[in-house]
């Protein structure tokens, strides 16, 4: 027969060692202002307290202060995407931190959010974040609580919500001067994807990255070459380098549009025996897990996933003001770019 389970250290229990009334002892372990205790006396409980393993009931809590110190994560597809874990870490972290828990659930690639956001209502969440993979317009549905703090992470509403976004248009701007300033005139894009990049619906970001770098080098007075790609894939940046450089073989420098298309520009590199880094240099967008492990490591401009749901988090709880904020995407510097004497 198995030993009967530990019994759980209650207020009592605390207040019994530590020599004190439950109500003294309730005011002190729950932080509450107005207290006219001693010092003296708040140590003697904290200590009885910890000697006891006593913690708080979090169900008793809730239901005394009418909050749950739970938040709502809703996301499109967080368990199938590549950038899952540092959106979730962020979430977890910054919560944890404050001692809140996280409720998760997704859509699984839908757009349709009622269910879910219903579905963290009826658990009377403290607050609601709606994170996605892909930056973009999405339509929130309407929350019973209009009083709830709720933030899109990585996109935006038509409603107008308070959202986070990667700063894509610096990004650019940076990613380009990159080049320009270790001397760099003859360069490519390869990424330019005009069916998403006008339509909000599937990005709101990709057309503020490219109007970065377009800005950086016409300011520089530098021409790029430009092509129009279908998507963003190790096969699309491999096709498409080649055929840029047979075309322009004076070319110095490439941009590709993300780290996938950078990886088919090392692939065309190699088939040509061009060293990335020396005889053409590299630069992208993301900081994929692989970029670092390229050889030459690739420079490219990180998404900050994980900040941007940090931040998201401290929006919810009021650590910080509601509003539509941008998050830098800082540039990752490696060995694929070279210094033009």
């Amino acid at each position: 027969m198995a030993p009967p389970a530990a019994r759980r250290p209650t207020l009592a229990d605390v207040a019994r060692l530590s020599g004190m009334s439950t109500a003294a002892v309730s005011m002190i372990l729950n932080n509450r202002p107005g207290s006219r205790l001693s010092a003296e006396a708040a140590d003697r409980v904290r200590a009885a307290a910890a000697e006891l393993g006593y913690r708080p009931n979090p169900a008793a809590q809730s239901l005394r202060l009418g909050r749950t110190r739970t938040i709502g994560f809703v996301s499109d597809e967080v368990t199938i995407t590549r950038y899952a874990s540092a959106m979730i870490r962020g979430v977890l972290d910054a919560a944890r931190a404050r001692d809140h828990t996280v409720l998760m659930t997704e859509t699984g690639g839908s757009d349709d959010l009622t269910q879910a956001v219903q579905e963290m209502t009826d658990r009377r969440v403290d607050a609601l974040l709606i994170g996605l993979m892909t930056a973009r317009m999405i339509d929130v549905p309407p929350v019973p609580d209009t009083q709830l703090p709720l933030v899109v992470v990585n996109g935006a509403s038509p409603e107008g919500h308070a959202s986070i976004l990667p700063d894509e248009r610096a990004a650019g701007a940076e990613v380009a001067g990159h080049l320009i300033e270790r001397g760099h005139r003859r360069i490519g894009i390869i990424g330019d994807l005009p069916q998403v990049a006008g339509d909000p619906r599937r990005s709101i970001t990709i057309a503020e990255r490219f109007a970065g770098m377009s800005e950086a080098m016409d300011e520089a007075g530098v021409t790029p070459v430009r092509t129009d790609v279908p998507d963003w894939s190790p096969e699309v940046g491999r096709e498409h380098s080649a055929r840029l450089l047979d075309a322009h073989p004076d070319l110095t420098a490439l941009i590709a549009g993300n780290d996938n298309t950078a990886f088919g520009i090392y692939q065309t590199a190699a088939e040509r025996r061009l060293r990335v880094g020396e005889d053409l240099s590299v630069v992208s967008f993301d900081d994929e897990e692989l970029a670092g492990y390229q050889r030459p490591g690739l420079t490219t401009a990180r998404l900050p996933y994980e900040e941007m749901a940090r931040l998201g988090v401290e929006m919810v709880l009021g650590d910080r003001e509601l509003g539509q904020t941008l998050v830098p995407m800082p540039l990752i510097v490696r060995e694929s770019v070279r210094t033009l004497g």
